[in-house]
């Protein structure tokens, strides 16, 4: 990539400042400086290093996933678990009651007995109506002592860890981060216990005791939680200015692509400004019916300039955006409308332009392997695809 000129990050920085003035956000997020943020560029990596980590663990882990299989993973996943309970570490662990609902229950019943102290998350519950269906807790992340914080898109189970078929595996990115940004994720971590118990665990004062250095690292990061408590997404306007301050090359990947005009839009006068936008979809998708809205939206960002590519390798479940090879978004949340206002969801904005650069060589490498999306393919798609996509169109808030 060209060296940037000093012209073009104030042109950055103006725009910067116009969008935050627009989009003005209930509370300004805080940046956290000086944090340690180490990528895994796979699944074998993430879960080695996790797994170690766990064992690892002298006093405390809080624990949430959307999805907890009972596999491979999942068991050496428990019994880490399991351990660190019987050597005096206290665990707490929420995951989502209908992102498990495949995984037996005894398997959570046997981490109770064990002494895991757990939260199925969001129940099913009469007095709710059909409501309760229609929420879901899709983070992903793992807190150990207080000191490091792993997040990203990785699920527990198998198929994010490299296990099975190439093609049956997803395709994710995680990491880990240590420095004071761990007090926020550690005080979200308790927002979300008591959405379900109605108050907040006792931690011990766990976040005033974290055992860091005083500059671990040189990353600064921001939390951006978003759920349906709020009433403008804060996932999604995080999405809107990074995407808004782009100045030079935007990518983009993420597996389920249900935007929105505000995101395409914004998209589109990012391309028009001269920035090189890329995105990385899935060729094959595990919600085909996601996938055939995302689809719909190929004529008009190519029409503007936006180059697209589809990964047919495997799986594609990465969530991350890269603006400029300086700032990475990177988290739990889709482009979708499920992420932006009905999910709870986590993402991190990371300024470094060292873990960019590793995030764009892994990202690189994605794009190289994929198979480039022309308009002249895309309008060749017959006419019962082009009726069936405005039918599904219509459900696309539900997707």
């Amino acid at each position: 990539m060209s060296r940037r000129s000093p012209f073009g990050h104030n042109k950055r920085f103006t725009r910067m400042l116009r969008l935050l003035a627009r989009i003005r956000p209930h509370a300004m997020p805080v940046t956290y400086r000086h944090n340690r943020v180490v990528l895994f560029p796979d699944g074998p990596h993430f879960f080695q290093e996790l797994l170690t980590a766990l064992r690892s663990a002298e006093s405390m882990i809080l624990l949430e996933y959307y999805i907890i299989r009972d596999d491979g993973i999942g068991s050496a996943f428990a019994a880490e678990l399991i351990a660190a309970v019987k050597r005096g570490v206290r665990v707490l662990l929420i995951y989502d009651y209908i992102g498990c609902i495949e995984t037996p229950s005894a398997y959570f019943k046997n981490l109770s007995q064990q002494g895991v102290e757990l939260i199925p998350f969001n129940v099913p519950s009469f007095r709710r109506g059909i409501l309760w269906f229609d929420r879901r807790n899709h983070r992903k992340m793992a807190i150990i002592d207080g000191r490091v914080a792993f997040l990203g898109g990785f699920n527990i189970a198998d198929e994010y860890a490299g296990e099975g078929l190439l093609r049956n595996r997803f395709r994710d990115l995680g990491f880990s981060v240590s420095g004071s940004v761990v007090c926020e994720l550690i005080g979200s971590f308790g927002d979300i216990w008591q959405v379900e118990r109605g108050e907040r665990p006792d931690l011990g004062g766990v976040s005033n005791k974290i055992a860091v250095r005083r500059h671990p690292g040189n990353a600064k990061v921001t939390i951006v939680s978003g759920g349906p408590h709020q009433r403008s997404s804060y996932i999604r306007n995080a999405f809107l200015f990074n995407i808004g301050s782009a100045s030079e090359e935007l990518l983009v990947v993420n597996p389920y692509f249900v935007p929105g005009p505000r995101i395409i839009r914004s998209l589109l006068r990012a391309a028009r400004r001269g920035v090189r936008v890329r995105l990385l979809m899935p060729a094959r998708s595990d919600v085909p019916l996601v996938q055939l809205v995302g689809r719909s939206f190929y004529g008009i960002l190519l029409r503007g300039g936006i180059k697209i590519y589809e990964m047919e390798r495997e799986l594609l479940h990465a969530k991350v955006m890269l603006v400029d090879c300086e700032r990475s978004v990177i988290g739990s949340a889709n482009l979708d409308q499920r992420s932006f206002h009905r999910n709870f969801e986590i993402n991190c904005v990371i300024d470094s332009a060292a873990f960019g650069a590793q995030i764009r060589r892994e990202l690189e490498a994605d794009f190289h392997a994929a198979r480039q999306v022309t308009l002249g393919d895309h309008e060749k798609r017959g006419g019962a695809l082009r009726f069936l996509e405005k039918i599904v169109n219509l459900f696309s808030w539900f997707l």
